[in-house]
């Protein structure tokens, strides 16, 4: 079974991006072929600054490895050193209907949140297809919110089989549990478009202050409170276990303590549950060759696959 996935360099990765989408990855890479790469050709729609993209997506690398990802058993790479991608892309916009695109919920949700309505943005999803199909992908782990990403690659796949013979395999969505969204400081989606994340390895000071900032109601100390409705026990339910839990959603209904004891709740759990990959991550800080290493290795993997898809590929729709 190969397994593909990927994560935007857009900025400062986030405990979101975490729960949504590093961890799943980093459990199935124990079940079977895992690539996971660094989506640097995506976030071009939204980040102008190449310096920032170079470092972005370092980090990104940085991160992947201290929260667990197993270069021995997972390629990890950037999207750009697999150029036949952006090949594949253009060979399926040929046979992508308008209309389809016109559906995707990402390009309506980012451009009412103020990004340009670029052609790049527009075709995000047949460029997502590529990455998807150019490896062969059997499984691709996604949360609620991306699994139409999943059934327009199936569409493109299909459409492409229908026009010039069985050449692409089609993918399976799989949603887990940890995909379900995660609540940011407002309550809505843990997003960097938002402002309301919590960094995975901000310093002490800056991840207790974005938790002292989560945003609740104005019930009283003394007056029971609804923990469905806060997300300082949602967030609390990701790093701590069934009976801490069940103990804090049990003081909240209770009443008699105010937000701001449940926020240091939360707070002392997500610290010690970051804190043997806040130790991995010096220990690779401390190998400077490390990281690049790691991506030469996943990108050499990676571009096998695709030039033997590409090779099938080119040879049925008459380029070879």
């Amino acid at each position: 079974m190969r397994i593909l996935s990927g994560i935007q360099p857009s900025g400062v990765l986030h405990i979101g991006n975490y729960f949504g989408m590093m961890r799943p990855a980093i459990v199935l890479q124990a079940e079977g072929e895992a690539l996971y790469f660094i989506a640097d050709y995506h976030a071009l729609t939204s980040l102008r600054a190449p310096a920032a993209l170079r470092e972005n997506s370092r980090r990104v690398a940085l991160d992947f490895l201290a929260c667990g990802l197993d270069p021995a058993r997972a390629a990890l790479f950037r999207q750009s050193d697999v150029p036949q991608v952006t090949e594949l892309a253009w060979i399926l916009s040929t046979v992508t209907p308008k209309g389809l695109l016109e559906r995707a919920h990402s390009y309506k949700d980012k451009v009412a949140r103020g990004l340009a309505a670029s052609a790049g943005l527009f075709s995000y999803p047949v460029l997502m297809a590529a990455d998807i199909l150019i490896y062969d992908s059997d499984v691709v782990p996604v949360g609620r919110d991306q699994k139409q990403h999943v059934e327009v690659t199936r569409d493109l796949a299909i459409k492409m089989n229908e026009t010039f013979g069985e050449i692409l395999k089609l993918p399976e969505p799989r949603i887990h549990a940890q995909t379900a969204t995660v609540p940011g400081l407002d309550g809505q989606k843990m997003s960097k478009s938002y402002g309301n994340t919590i960094d995975i390895f901000a310093e002490e000071n800056e991840m207790r202050k974005r938790v002292m900032s989560i945003v609740t109601d104005s019930t009283p100390v003394e007056a029971p409170k609804n923990p469905d409705a806060s997300p300082i026990c949602q967030l609390f339910s990701l790093v701590a276990s069934p009976e801490e839990t069940a103990a804090l959603r049990a003081a909240f209904a209770k009443g008699g303590s105010g937000y701001g004891d449940f926020k240091k709740q939360l707070f002392v759990r997500l610290w010690e549950f970051f804190a043997p990959m806040r130790q991995r991550r010096n220990e690779i800080l401390a190998q400077p060759d490390y990281i690049d290493a790691v991506l030469a290795q996943g990108a050499a993997r990676a571009n096998a696959i695709a030039d033997g898809v590409m090779a099938r590929v080119r040879t049925a729709v008459g380029l070879r």
